[in-house]
């Protein structure tokens, strides 16, 4: 979910979100994690991240965030946003799992900018969760080492990039600020700059392999007719 370069900047509107917990109810801020990106489109793979993220690191929720662009990919074969949104929300079918459309609304474009409002949200504890895909390239992001003293982030393990992001120029530079695994329940709790890398078993779904089949069904059927 990193940083679409728009040139007009959308209105700024209000977040629509749970008001913050009575002062007799706030025994402990709600702990949320986040989960951004294109979903061009969501698959079950994001389920399976986010409910591997829910168990282990001790969630309430997890909120998938639904980016309306990504400078880092081609606008060619994005599909549109609300389509985006709403198939995401279709697959996202778990109920504690949320599909939002922050950055839309709050008019923000770039990762860090979404993440310092929502830190700013009484009431709630926020992780950034993140592929070790994602942990490779973000270095191409902007502000990424504020983005990391900002909030806490668990990386998920994905194969083939595991290697490479344990380490790449994220995991050299933050090397100190590294949880035990052992600690995962506690990061969402912690004080910024704190990061984990969590072991996952693969999962098969792929966006860029579910747009190829697609592709390749679309481009049979039209030769077909």
């Amino acid at each position: 979910m990193v940083n679409a370069r728009l040139t007009e900047r959308r209105p700024v509107v209000r977040l629509d979100l749970p008001l913050p917990p009575e002062p007799a109810a706030a025994a402990r801020a709600r702990r949320v994690g986040l989960l951004g990106g294109s979903f061009n489109p969501a698959h079950e793979g994001h389920r399976y991240l986010s409910e591997q993220a829910l168990r282990r690191l001790a969630l309430d929720e997890v909120w998938w965030l639904v980016a309306p662009q990504n400078p880092l990919k081609p606008v060619a074969g994005m599909a549109p946003f609300a389509v985006r949104l709403a198939q995401a929300r279709r697959t996202a079918a778990h109920p504690r799992i949320r599909v939002l459309d922050l950055e839309a609304r709050f008019g923000t474009f770039y990762t860090i900018d979404t993440v310092r409002r929502l830190v700013a949200w009484p009431g709630h504890q926020f992780v950034w969760l993140i592929g070790a895909d994602n942990l490779v390239q973000l270095p191409r992001w902007r502000h990424w080492q504020a983005l990391l003293r900002t909030v806490p982030v668990a990386a998920f393990e994905r194969a083939p990039y595991s290697e490479r992001a344990m380490s790449g120029v994220v995991a050299h530079h933050f090397a100190g600020a590294r949880v035990e695994d052992r600690r995962l329940q506690e990061l969402c709790g912690m004080r910024p700059p704190a990061w984990a890398f969590a072991r996952l078993r693969a999962h098969p779904a792929s966006s860029t392999a579910i747009r190829r089949v697609a592709g390749a069904a679309a481009r049979k059927w039209e030769r077909g007719s």
